[in-house]
This record gives structure tokens, C-alpha cells and sequence, in this order.
């Protein structure tokens, strides 16, 4: 994966400091990646039921192929950073509210 760099202004443009960004960035990304795990153990999970004279070679593929489609995936931290500059990202602050 090659390295690109980032426009840190259009990271704090929406927030104060690049420290609140990074904190902003590491929870949307721990959420993708909470979700993609809960996607790929659901896909997963078919395969469970099936006692051993059920597993052959093809559905080994299967689990193998379900298994490199998530690997092949952006990163979350990736994903978060798009979303970051897109300005996909709702956040707010807590300590702000009534």
C-alpha cells in the first residue's frame, strides 16, 4: 500500500487542534472496524453448523475467499480519514450540552 500524504488543514478545519482530529479519527475507526468484524463473523458463521463429513475443499475456498475480500478492504483508519476530509463524520462535543 503506497504512503500518501494528508493536508492536516483539511483535518482541523472542522475541529481546534489536530490532537481532537486524531481522537475524532481513532473512535470513527474503531467503529468501522468494530462493524467490519461483526460483517465478516455473520459471513463467517454460515460455515459453523456444518459437522466434518459436511467439509470439503469447496467451502474451505469459500471461507478462504470471504476471508481475503476483508483483508483486500481499505483499513478503517483509512476509511476514517476520507470521511475526515469528505466531512462524513458528525461528531460533538459532550461537555458542551446542557
Amino acid at each position: 500500500m503506497p504512503i500518501r500524504t494528508l493536508d492536516l488543514d483539511a483535518l482541523t478545519s472542522q475541529t481546534s487542534s489536530i490532537y481532537e482530529a486524531v481522537v475524532i479519527l481513532s473512535k470513527r475507526s474503531r467503529q468501522i472496524a468494530s462493524d467490519e468484524k461483526t460483517e465478516l463473523d455473520n459471513r463467517l458463521s454460515y460455515y459453523e453448523g456444518f459437522g466434518p463429513e459436511m467439509e470439503d475443499a469447496r467451502m474451505a475456498e469459500e471461507q478462504t475467499r470471504v476471508s481475503v475480500e476483508f483483508e483486500k478492504r481499505p483499513k478503517p483508519t483509512e476509511v476514517a480519514v476520507d470521511q475526515m476530509v469528505d466531512r462524513e463524520i458528525y461528531f460533538r462535543y459532550t461537555d458542551q450540552e446542557g
